[in-house]
């Protein structure tokens, strides 16, 4: 198989943490190209790979097939339409764009120049969403009538980075929020309805820091959880069906491990601990400590390479990616109106 040559879009923290590492693990990916304005730090740790400073100037590059986009939400749309004018596959990290039209616009030109575009939601590939996935699956919980996700945190300071600025696409809904909107749709699919409430809590906050979203379905309500202010986080999932209940803590490891320098090379990569297993509960209320998922984050570029170089479908599909876009207008409608808002 040829390998795919790829160009990452974005050095910052998330270029160079949650996709570099991936994009040099994964056969087939060639990472050849990174878009900074520093290639001075590209050069120093990946000596393999072109610097460029100027997005247009690798657009121009005909042996690039595949565009990676880790870049603040404001330029995906605006970036994502020129990399497929020009040809080219792509990526771009999660949300997809601030607008529905404007996902669905990008969506329409892909599929007119036969590309293919996907969305980087990683989280589809952690270890307790898979775990939950797979109880589901199994039949182990039964019905599920109860969904709860909680991204918790506690960061009271106000750090002045982008994602808390007063500008289009900021704050933590479309951040934290769009991985727990992309889960439930995973497993449960479109809802039929939204109700939110979001907050601006911190002292001297612009964006949103607060969100409580209320997913209807025909049996089931997901509900949707996150702020900065909590000391504790609370279960990461409590799901509860008509046969058990299952309870999880903490995040999955993988984060962690890219930004202490760890990847998937590593034989703990997508292991969680058992300390950090969750507890399935029986209609008895017994608990019995539930083996966590392996995860893998590499998985979605792998599933990349295969779509590029096969009939496989691309592993986040961007309609899903565009639905999520779809739940977070909905959200912000329902807030500001202070109703139900049916989709």
């Amino acid at each position: 198989m040829k390998p795919i040559k790829t160009a990452l879009v974005g050095f910052g923290v998330s270029g160079q943490s949650f996709h570099a590492p991936l994009l040099t693990f994964v056969e087939g990916i060639d990472l050849a190209a990174v878009v900074s304005s520093k290639p001075e730090l590209v050069k120093s740790k990946l000596p393999d790979c072109t610097p460029y400073t100027s997005f247009e100037e690798v657009l121009e590059q005909p042996e690039i097939e595949l565009v990676v986009l880790s870049l603040p939400n404001t330029l995906h749309y605006d970036h994502a339409k020129k990399a497929l004018l020009a040809g080219k596959h792509v990526v771009v990290e999660k949300p997809f764009t601030i607008t529905s039209a404007e996902a669905e616009e990008l969506i329409a030109l892909s599929e007119q120049k036969g590309l293919k575009l996907a969305v980087y939601h990683n989280r589809r590939f952690d270890c307790d969403f898979l775990t939950v996935k797979d109880l589901m699956d199994t039949g182990r919980l039964g019905s599920v009538h109860s969904y709860l996700c909680n991204y918790n945190r506690y960061r009271p300071d106000i750090n002045g980075r982008w994602r808390e600025q007063d500008v289009p696409g900021s704050g933590i809904l479309y951040d934290l929020g769009a991985h727990g909107i992309d889960q439930a749709l995973c497993l449960f699919g479109t809802p039929k309805s939204v109700q939110a409430k979001l907050r601006v809590q911190r002292k001297e906050a612009k964006a949103v820091d607060h969100f409580h979203l209320v997913l209807g379905y025909e049996a089931c309500d997901v509900i949707l959880h996150g702020n900065c202010l909590s000391t504790e986080q609370g279960p990461r999932f409590q799901v509860s069906g008509d046969k058990a209940t299952y309870i999880t803590y903490g995040m999955d490891p993988q984060e962690d491990m890219l930004k202490a320098g760890g990847g998937p090379a590593s034989a703990t990569w997508g292991v969680e601990a058992e300390d950090d297993w969750g507890t399935l509960y029986d209609e008895a209320g017994e608990g019995t400590p539930v083996p966590s998922q392996r995860g893998g984050y590499e998985r979605f570029y792998a599933g990349m390479r295969d779509a590029i170089r096969g009939d496989a479908p691309v592993p986040v599909s961007p309609h899903d990616a565009m639905q999520t876009i779809r739940i977070i207008e909905a959200a912000y409608l329902s807030d500001k109106e202070a109703r139900v808002v049916f989709l």
